[in-house]
């Protein structure tokens, strides 16, 4: 499922690259695990999409997993716009869109979905509801669902999200944000772009808004922009759980 691994020849040294040490160690064991390493590297980097279409077993999944970056999504209820003016304001929370923002996330290897609101009483209720799904009753009622929701914090503000990312991976993340309006950004991308944000060797942040999306204030902070998400049509309002 996987392309070629590099092959190297004579000189060692040729116009600044050089033939790794362990190419030219005698140590076959080591050999094939670094062989094996740089295909995977080289096809998840490269090779992406024509990846995503075969069918990988378990341990070539978690070859995989181990190359590439760490993902987290953060859904914000803050810094979004609201009502039919569009005013900054804030949302509220939907049970829905954790259960089934948890399982996309899950399902893709996400490795942390946060809520993102900063009214206490809807980081309580958002509280409860985790915890009967986390450490209550939901382990045992539905252990698929519990795999997923297992994943999701709360935060108050979107700064406090990259911190604690920051924290985890040692690096602070690439933010990426999301919007169904056209919007100008100095680093706009689209959904090929995949190998030039991994080239950074930075975890990624994705950030939804509710509502009627992010501020531009907020997509102006972010390190990348995508564009809307939509068909053939000119219709571009997605609930966030489907974008």
């Amino acid at each position: 499922s996987f392309v070629d691994y590099p092959e190297y020849t004579a000189p060692v040294d040729w116009l600044g690259m050089h033939v790794p040490d362990v190419v030219r160690s005698g140590n076959h064991g080591a050999l094939r695990a670094w062989r094996q390493q740089q295909a995977v590297e080289k096809t998840v980097m490269h090779h992406f999409e024509w990846l995503r279409s075969n069918e990988l077993d378990d341990a070539e999944r978690e070859q995989v997993a181990q190359c590439l970056p760490a993902h987290y999504v953060a859904l914000l209820h803050n810094d979004v716009l609201v009502g039919p003016d569009k005013t900054p304001g804030t949302t509220s929370v939907t049970s829905i869109d954790i259960h089934d923002i948890a399982k996309s996330c899950e399902t893709y290897g996400v490795k942390g979905f946060t809520i993102v609101t900063g009214l206490e009483d809807q980081q309580r209720v958002v509280g409860t509801l985790l915890d009967f799904w986390k450490v209550g009753p939901g382990i045992t009622y539905n252990r698929i669902r519990h795999e997923a929701v297992k994943a999701v914090t709360i935060e108050p503000r979107l700064a406090n999200v990259i911190q604690a990312i920051k924290e985890k991976e040692g690096i602070e993340p690439l933010v990426i944000a999301t919007s169904a309006r056209q919007v100008a950004h100095k680093r706009a991308i689209t959904f090929f772009d995949q190998p030039f944000v991994w080239s950074h060797k930075r975890p990624v942040l994705f950030i939804f808004g509710t509502g009627q999306g992010l501020t531009k204030e907020c997509i102006d902070l972010c390190d990348f922009l995508l564009p809307p998400v939509g068909g053939v049509s000119p219709y571009r309002h997605l609930s966030v759980r489907s974008a």
